[in-house]
């Protein structure tokens, strides 16, 4: 039987939900505060360069996501060879990280003492509460691997804090070899062995975009609901009724549906929500953003001594340097800069530096300039600077945050018909959200 969906927030989560459930036969309406949907996969084209402000790429490891792309009719693009390596800075100098044991054995990345220290990591037992990431990685590989490895992943994925982010909320699937194998090198080893059996069945995993970018996917699925979707839309007020239906609204408008979907930041949960269960707005405001900027930037390729040949570089937080790191966009997909340029996008402040993403442009462009510009081999000045600020860049997962999920849960169980999806839950990637929109949709649209 057909049935009325609300749904609150037209990013990937809101957009791909919305989608799904109108596949499956029912009636959706889109909300959407901001202008344009697609919440934070933002493409810009400028001078011949084609900048990602939000996601510069996502993993094809979900099933929904090949769902999603044939059902739209549209064909994602692979990264380049080149994209699986990566780069980490040490002792002023920016070292592959190593892709196999023969390499890890030669890398100057990581000192004698630290390799021999990994020897160990299958002899140390399951942790007996939960842990940071950083407690977690220090007590099975040790500090040198933590600094080098896993405090740049972190800053990378989350700008992020390894000391307050939770194991396994935030790195879940790492987590989960310890508690599946008890050792983080068996259960990989374990895992690698059993792909090879199955024959690669499933998604390549490989590393996705679009020509156009990755709001093409975004743009895609609202020209798709455009009689779904309504932008410049803010809902203040939500409210169940003495039928069961859900009221939303504003000043001016109302919007009646059989059940309701919430796919905003958590700060808006908290103000839509905490009606309904005081609790909620705490629980809500728990969940913390950090700030950041991206600068990009586009040169000659005669300006930069470093070929860029690889996904881009990470600076672990104990080198002292402002910047988080760099990705190199025109190495990783085609058509992301002009011909014999380089695009390089770089990011500063999150978690542990806040204060640097508020600098004022010129500023933020030299310190980033002073950071990788020695590093890179780069003369002169970039021909193109396009800096993007995100206030509430990325949901935090820290130690707690598997409990503050159950606790929401619980906070609205009495209340039928209300669904939550986002980004501050069960994952923070597109793959992530395009996965969870789909599998909310089988659950309740089936």
């Amino acid at each position: 039987m057909s049935r009325s969906y609300l749904i609150l927030g037209a990013g990937i989560s809101g957009l791909t939900s919305a989608w799904f459930l109108k596949q499956l036969g029912h009636q959706v309406t889109l909300l959407e505060a901001r202008d344009q949907a697609g919440g934070n996969l933002r493409t810009l084209k400028r001078d011949g360069y084609l900048i990602e402000r939000g996601p510069n790429s996502t993993l094809n490891n979900r099933p929904a996501l090949n769902i999603l792309f044939n059902s739209l009719g549209i064909d994602p693009i692979m990264a380049n060879k080149a994209s699986n390596k990566r780069f980490i800075l040490r002792d002023n100098q920016i070292h592959p990280l190593p892709m196999g044991p023969g390499d890890f054995i030669r890398t100057p990345l990581f000192k004698a003492a630290g390799k021999w220290r990994l020897l160990l990591e299958p002899f140390i037992g399951r942790a007996s509460e939960e842990e940071t990431v950083a407690q977690f990685v220090e007590r099975r590989l040790g500090k040198e691997f933590l600094d080098y490895a896993i405090n740049p992943f972190i800053s990378g994925v989350y700008a992020g804090d390894p000391d307050k982010l939770s194991a396994r909320a935030a790195t879940a699937k790492v987590y989960a070899l310890e508690r599946d194998y008890r050792s983080m090198i068996i259960g990989a080893l374990a895992k690698t062995l059993f792909h090879k059996h199955r024959g690669g069945a499933g998604p390549s995993g490989g590393m996705i975009s679009f020509d156009q970018g990755m709001q093409y996917l975004t743009d895609t699925l609202a020209d798709k609901l455009a009689a779904e979707l309504q932008t410049g839309v803010a809902v203040n007020t939500l409210q169940q009724l003495d039928d069961g239906r859900w009221q939303a609204g504003n000043d001016t408008q109302q919007w009646l549906a059989d059940e309701v979907i919430i796919t905003l930041p958590a700060s808006a949960c908290a103000e839509l929500l905490s009606p309904h269960a005081g609790e909620l707005k705490t629980l809500f405001q728990s969940i913390e953003y950090p700030k950041l900027a991206s600068v990009s930037l586009g040169f000659k390729k005669s300006q930069v001594n470093h070929p860029l040949d690889g996904f881009g570089f990470l600076i672990p937080r104990c080198t002292g340097v402002e910047t988080l790191g760099a990705l190199f966009p025109s190495s990783i997909f085609p058509y992301r800069a002009p011909e014999d340029h380089h695009l390089m996008t770089c990011f500063i402040g999150g978690a542990l530096n806040p204060a640097a993403a508020e600098a004022e442009d010129s500023e933020l462009l030299r310190r980033v300039m002073r950071d990788i510009g020695p590093l890179l081999g780069i003369t002169g000045e970039p021909e193109l600077v396009e800096i993007s600020r995100w206030p509430q860049a990325i949901p935090q997962y820290q130690l707690g945050h598997l409990q503050r999920l159950e606790a929401i849960e619980h906070a609205l169980k009495p209340f039928k018909g209300i669904h939550l999806r986002a980004n501050w839950r069960d994952g923070i990637s597109a793959a992530d959200c395009i996965q969870n929109g789909y599998e909310l949709a089988q659950a309740i649209g089936r």
